[in-house]
């Protein structure tokens, strides 16, 4: 028996039409696609035509948007794509998140969790003393964390921040830098500057780190240290050895926050050297106080072809394992 065709209606404010619709409808045409429902739109009301289950998914869906659109926010792709993505069993899921604001930008714009695993891993980074934030690219693992090292620094929960990464080259020789020690890593490091720069501003973070208050540095230097009072970001971990790993995971002190950030995907390490975070994981896992957070392509919030990439690699590798990062398997032979 075909589903009983229905008719449901909301009323959208003429001014938010386009925001919620999307330029040339583009929005308004993913969702019908979607929801396999027809939307027309007639003087400020909204019909919503198809299905009964279908039509009652669209009209939840829309009426998130445009609760959004209501508070001043312009949607995106990203947004109408995830509302598609998550099953909308959870009501104003956009608002759950727009609500959990971690900061604000130097430009005044608000820095939240856009999905629900980032919301896990923002509320797995307040409650845990380490946290491990584990995902393919896009999934705003190093940025979420950066925003609540930020945030921890400006409410003096913690008396600096210590943001650290493994000098790994991605594949390439880059062989013989010019210039000292600083320049010569600052090209490893530079995508931590971005975030800070963005966050903080480039003023206030020259100042703090002037003082020895923001400390942007190789995970080389973190031996032989105690790091106390500080929010302690290790980014890039999947290019740790098991021997750093461990290096750093010793170095924290008392009230000290952790957050150690990877894509076990992106190896860089040489080949037949086993990554730190893999084992970390296998051996953490369980212990109190240590989260771990796995984020997947629907957490993807860059550009959405970026999501269709990570989706494409991911379908790919399931389907020929022995592919999957190649070239740590692969066994090089002398001719």
């Amino acid at each position: 028996m075909a589903d009983t065709i229905v008719e449901e209606r909301i009323e959208i404010p003429a001014d938010h039409e386009s925001n919620i619709f999307g330029q040339y409808d583009t929005f308004a045409k993913k969702l019908e696609k979607a929801y396999r429902v027809s939307l027309v739109s007639r003087d400020g009301i909204l019909r919503i035509i198809g299905p009964a289950g279908n039509v009652s998914e669209a009209k939840n869906a829309l009426s998130q948007l445009l609760l959004l659109s209501l508070r001043g926010k312009t949607i995106t792709e990203q947004n109408v794509n995830y509302l598609i993505a998550a099953s909308m069993e959870k009501e104003n899921l956009l608002i759950c998140l727009d609500d959990d604001c971690i900061c604000h930008t130097i430009t005044g714009k608000p820095v939240n969790p856009k999905t629900l695993g980032q919301k896990n891993y923002v509320d797995s980074m307040r409650n845990n003393m380490v946290t491990f934030g584990i995902g393919p690219a896009g999934t705003g693992k190093t940025y979420l964390a950066m925003a609540m090292a930020i945030t921890a620094f400006r409410n003096e929960d913690v008396s600096r921040i210590i943001m650290t990464r493994p000098a790994i080259e991605a594949g390439e020789k880059l062989g013989f830098l010019p210039g000292d020690l600083q320049s010569k890593v600052d090209p490893y490091l530079r995508p931590l500057y971005d975030a800070l720069y963005q966050i903080m501003g480039a003023e206030t973070f020259q100042k703090n780190m002037e003082k020895g208050l923001i400390e942007v540095a190789p995970l080389a230097y973190m031996r032989g240290r105690t790091l106390d009072n500080a929010y302690i970001i290790l980014d890039e971990a999947q290019n740790t050895t098991q021997a750093q790993m461990k290096m750093f995971l010793t170095r924290i002190g008392f009230g000290s926050k952790v957050v150690i950030t990877g894509d076990t995907s992106q190896k860089d390490l040489p080949s037949g050297v086993k990554s730190g975070l893999d084992v970390a994981l296998k051996v953490l896992k369980g212990v109190e106080g240590i989260a771990i957070c796995n984020l997947t392509s629907k957490d993807v919030v860059r550009h959405p072809l970026v999501q269709k990439i990570v989706e494409a690699y991911e379908a790919y590798e399931a389907k020929h394992p022995e592919n999957a990062d190649g070239r740590n398997n692969r066994r090089y032979v002398r001719k």
